[in-house]
């Protein structure tokens, strides 16, 4: 979670999906002003996905739309540098990371005033479904059953 000191530089949430990890960071910048994240100038209100703009990574608009969410209900499209670090899963188990991560990050900046429409429409609690282990002597899937003999 954030840490109240004064030079404070970004918040941070981590965002959990199936297998995949999401590590969102918040700068905090001025408007018509750069930040230099890991060694490059962005503009403040630019997302970048591992080191790419998130456009690239998630091109459909329903997709955007979902990434975009907790931004939307907080009022803080612009507002911040955003800096995600994505790792395993899918593409969907990836989406689902990103916002679970950008809405901690969000809770991170101000309590108050964020998390009850945070809370309220789901995005802080981390989805607990995984995926099925698989068990010994059932032929190499989960719930898959040996094929029995015919004579």
């Amino acid at each position: 979670m954030a840490k109240k000191t004064k030079d404070l530089q970004y918040y941070e949430g981590v965002g959990r999906r199936k297998e995949a990890v999401a590590r969102v960071r918040l700068y905090i910048g001025e408007p018509e002003k750069s930040i230099v994240v890991k060694g490059e100038k962005v503009k403040v209100g630019s997302i970048i996905v591992n080191g790419k703009p998130y456009e690239t990574m998630f091109s459909l608009a329903s997709e955007q739309k979902r990434f975009l969410y907790p931004l939307e209900i907080t009022n803080n499209i612009g507002r911040f540098v955003v800096s995600i670090v994505l790792a395993g899963g899918g593409k969907y188990g990836q989406l689902e990371a990103i916002v679970n991560g950008l809405a901690r990050a969000l809770n991170a900046t101000d309590k108050e005033a964020y998390r009850p429409a945070l809370k309220e429409q789901g995005l802080l609690t981390r989805d607990p479904r995984t995926r099925e282990r698989r068990k010994v002597g059932k032929g190499g899937k989960a719930r898959r059953q040996k094929q029995s003999p015919k004579r």
